[in-house]
This record gives C-alpha cells, structure tokens and sequence, in this order.
C-alpha cells in the first residue's frame, strides 16, 4: 500500500503564524488529543474483537483436528496437530484434558526474550480472554481445549500507533501555540471533521471514511497522519478477515482432500431434508465406501492411499451437479447428497456413473497403476427414511449390502 503523500506548505495551504494571532493552545490541543485518543481506542477496539474471533477460530480447527486424538488418548498425535495449527498463528498456549480432567497437552509457545515478554504483557492487558472450548464427538463432549492467544500483532500496531499519534500530537502543539481567537473557526472545522471520521469509525465501523484536505498545511498533515493510521487499521482488518476465512474453510473443509467434512456434511444433510420436507421433495443420500483400502495401505503404504483418496474425491465431485454436495465422512468412507431428486431413476443412474468414474485406473505416484471399486449404498428421502438418522442408517445398511454382492462375485482389486 502506497501511503498518502503529505501536502507542502506551498501547495495552497497558509503557513499557520500568518493567519493566527492569538493563540487557543488548550482548545486546540485537547481536540487534537481527545481525536488521537479514540482514533487509537477505536484501533485497539477492533484488533481485539478481530483477534477474538480468530482466537474462536484457531480453537474450532484445533478441537476438530485433535478430536481423535482425545478420544483416543494419544497424546503425541494431539500435540502434533496443536503445534502444526499453533505455531504459525498468534498463540501463547493450547492445553487440552481428557472428559477425566486429565491433561493429554499442554504446549506453549517456545519464543524466548524481551519480545516474548513483551507480548505476555500486551496479552494480559489486551487480548481477549481464555478461550475455552468442549471437544465433541458423536455429539458428546470427549474433552477440553484452552487457548491464550498472544499479543504479538497488537505489539506492532501499538508501536507504530505510538509513533504516529506522538508526531499528531506535536505538530498539533506546534501549531496549537500560534492559534488566534480572530480566525478560530478556521480551525474547529478541520477538527470537527477529523473528530467526525473519528466517531463515525468507532461507533459505525466506518473505516473507508478519511479526513477532507484542510487549508491550513499544519492541521492538513494531521489530517494526512489519521488517514495514513485508518489505511494501517483498514489493512489490519482484511488481514484478519482472510485469515479468518482460511480458517473457517479449514474448519469445515477436509484437510486430505479438500472436500467437505464430516462436521459439515452433517449439519448441511439436515438443511436440506428440512428443505427438502418443505418443498415436498425427495433427497437422495449416496454411501461410499472403497472396497479394500486397506489392502492398498498395507502394500503400498499410506503415501499411496493418500492419493487414492484424493483421486476418488476429485472424480467424485466431477460427477455431481454443481449445487450437489459430496463429503469424505473419515477414512475411505464418502457421502454425497443429491437434491432435488426428482426422479428415482436419475440417482441410480448418478450411482452408476459414480462407481465406473471411481473404477478407471489410477496412476500414482511411483508408476503403480490401482483399480479400485466403489461400493455406494442409496437412500432416499421420504420413499426409504423420514429422518436424518433413518436415512443415515439406510444408506449404510445399503452399502454393506453392496459390499456382500460384491464379494459374492469374487471382485477384487488389481494392482500394477
């Protein structure tokens, strides 16, 4: 970001000794102050309710990434996917118990010296709360996560605010000294103006409003120091909001694949059977699983199951209509939801189309060429389930019955 350029005194601004004559140095000043103070009060206002929400965030994916670990209790894996989440983010320290109230982790950060110091005291004064957060699964609290979040980003934005307001405050003393009561509306209007955008991005959130030139040059560089401290605080802001929608998609994203997740499967099924029942609709609930994954594993090792379950999501979305959704539920475990369905006919056709895209050979990595086969158990809503979890425990009792056939049928999965 460019910053603004400062006007000189020549640039048709009037040099302030030669319009004043008398000075209200206290008037001004006070104004000058009182509009610094809350242009910074509204700063660290917005940075700690962004921060908040970030810090709510950070919680969310590290509670979803750690959920089985906690429920497994192992410890190490839990660390592992704190410190990977953690570490890069502003965070002081994650320390997560099991449902007992026995501790599995407790990771701070490992940065050292004056700095750090620093920030654990911003942090104190500054940062939002504790951050405490139930780990869920199955829709029962397994554990539980607290997260202190460090002030590290606060600490620049106060420097740099400090420097910025000190220099407001004394070119406004400068010029406060030569202000005369002969000419004081030339001066409350700039400052009226200034304290105007002040207010309005404190209590509306109005960060695109900047301060009008003035026409003196001394308040037209105030002026020009608040907007350049506004460009600071907007560019702040966006920050935040990218990274607050990185992490919103990391949330409900898996992380393998880059498709839905479980978490997020879930609560979009039950939407659109709402939907769905509204509407007087069918819905169409598809069950895959990968037959002998395992198999692939134990062979080829993790690396190449990886890629197979990338391939397989990839290819199954190309399948489906833009307005579809399709989920990896864990595992080699897939799910897709098919709405509106108005023909019957039309999801055993998508099932047919699905299980031959899966079934084409797969190149990975390496030169090993994998055919694997899909087993897709159907459910639809209201001809076999009236219920998230009727339909559910249909499309799974359906998939199963897919997987028999096809082990009665001898079919299996060729390698090269």
């Amino acid at each position: 970001m460019t910053p603004p350029q400062h006007r000189n005194s020549s640039d048709g601004g009037r040099k302030l000794e030669s319009v004043l004559h008398r000075a209200h140095f206290k008037v001004a000043l006070i104004a000058v102050a009182l509009a610094a103070l809350s242009l910074t009060v509204v700063g660290l206002l917005a940075l700690r309710a962004y921060s908040s929400h970030n810090l709510l965030l950070l919680a969310r994916s590290i509670s979803y990434t750690v959920e089985a670990a906690v429920v497994f209790k192992d410890a190490e894996a839990a660390l592992e996917s704190v410190r990977l989440i953690a570490e890069p983010e502003e965070v002081l320290s994650v320390r997560i118990t099991d449902r007992q109230g026995a501790e599995l982790v407790n990771w701070e950060n490992t940065q050292t010296g004056l700095q750090r110091r620093i920030e654990q005291l911003i942090s104190r004064i500054l940062q939002p709360d504790l951050v405490i957060m139930s780990i869920i699964h199955d829709d029962a609290p397994v554990g539980q996560l607290e997260l202190v979040g460090n002030g590290k980003g606060l600490v620049s934005f106060l420097i740099n605010g400090s420097l910025l307001v000190v220099a407001c405050l004394l070119l406004s003393a400068l010029g406060a000294s030569h202000l005369s009561r002969r000419v004081l509306q030339e001066i409350t209007q700039p400052l009226g103006n200034l304290a105007e955008v002040a207010h309005s991005v404190r209590y509306d959130g109005s960060f695109d409003k900047r301060v009008p030139p003035a026409g003196i040059s001394e308040l037209n560089e105030l002026g020009t120091d608040f907007n350049e401290l506004l460009d600071e605080l907007e560019a702040w802001r966006a920050s935040l909001h990218e990274e607050n929608a990185a992490l919103s998609h990391r949330a409900s994203h898996d992380s393998l694949t880059g498709i839905a997740n479980r978490e997020f499967f879930h609560n979009r099924l039950g939407r659109t059977i709402r939907t769905a029942a509204e509407q007087g609709q069918r819905l169409a609930l598809l069950y895959m699983d990968c037959n002998r994954f395992k198999h692939i594993n134990d062979t080829l090792g993790h690396g190449a199951g990886d890629e197979v379950l990338k391939i397989l999501a990839e290819r199954l979305q190309n399948q489906l209509r833009k307005g579809d959704l399709v989920a990896r539920l864990g595992g080699d475990e897939f799910a897709a939801v098919i709405f509106p369905c108005h023909h019957i006919d039309n999801v055993r056709t998508i099932a047919r189309n699905l299980h031959e895209a899966t079934s084409m050979p797969m190149e990975l990595t390496g030169g090993h060429m994998i055919t694997v086969s899909v087993s897709i158990g159907i459910a639809v809503l209201p001809d076999d389930a009236g219920t998230l979890d009727e339909l559910l425990e249909y499309a799974d009792a359906d998939m199963y019955r897919a997987k028999r056939r096809l082990a009665d049928a001898g079919q299996h999965i060729s390698q090269t």
